[in-house]
């Protein structure tokens, strides 16, 4: 079944977050922190934690690092409270994006993702404006050139939604939330190294953008990007 995903776009996206990987351990410690904080810091009863970890690990965070910020949000040690805020909106050409944060100032956040909108051609939504495009799921996508058939014997017999094939070859595989680890251990096993893999909020369309509107969405989404207080953005523009 062919895909939407768009190869050059995952790629493009990893290739930006490397550029800001001083960032990166800022937000992998808020998320360490608020799932620590909800869940308990047992790795192995709360899977929002162990996937906040895998994502320190990748990051190559120390492991006294990452055992420090456990504690501190399981309340062994004092630290910030942060609370998490799900902004909603439309970008160059009505894409539709949506901006997840992490913060200790709401008044603050709103002011900046609103500002960052404005000044760059997008318009903040109301709460659900833009989610119902979107599917809360995991997502798990190999280079082109794997084998779509290896990988859909192993994803689906470990509970995966779908295998798809996008035009440039890529395949990916979508996952309940609650399964997510599950198929990715069994892949990985199973000798298949992911490039992506991770719980995301998946566009159901994408629109696709060139030329100057691709460049004014993705300063946009630069622009967003670089405020502190988000942690994740998912549109649906193919640029």
């Amino acid at each position: 079944m062919a895909g939407h995903s768009k190869w050059a776009n995952i790629q493009h996206r990893k290739g930006r977050q490397d550029e800001k990987r001083g960032k990166i351990w800022t937000r992998i410690i808020r998320e360490i922190t608020v799932a620590a904080r909800t869940g308990g810091g047992d790795l192995s009863a709360n899977p929002r934690l162990r996937l906040a970890v895998d994502k320190a690990k990748a990051a190559n965070m120390p492991a006294d690092r990452i055992k420090y910020n456990i504690d501190k949000a399981s309340g062994n040690l004092e630290g910030m409270n942060y609370e998490e805020i799900r902004y909603e909106g439309y970008g160059i050409g009505g894409a539709a994006i949506i901006v997840d944060t992490m913060t200790d100032n709401r008044v603050r956040t709103v002011a900046e993702v609103r500002h960052a909108f404005s000044k760059h051609g997008g318009n903040l939504g109301t709460e659900g404006s833009v989610a119902f495009q979107f599917k809360h799921c995991g997502q798990i996508v190999f280079a082109p050139g794997t084998s779509e058939d290896k990988v859909m014997e192993v994803a689906l017999e470990a509970g995966a939604d779908d295998v798809l094939t996008d035009d440039d070859g890529a395949v990916e595989v979508l996952t309940p939330v609650a399964d997510f680890e599950a198929v990715r251990d069994a892949l990985e096993a199973a000798g298949l190294k992911p490039d992506v893999a991770e719980v995301t909020m998946r566009p159901e369309n994408t629109i696709e953008l060139a030329g100057d509107d691709a460049a004014r969405m993705q300063k946009l989404l630069d622009v967003l990007e670089d405020l502190d207080d988000v942690q994740d953005i998912f549109h649906n523009a193919a640029i």
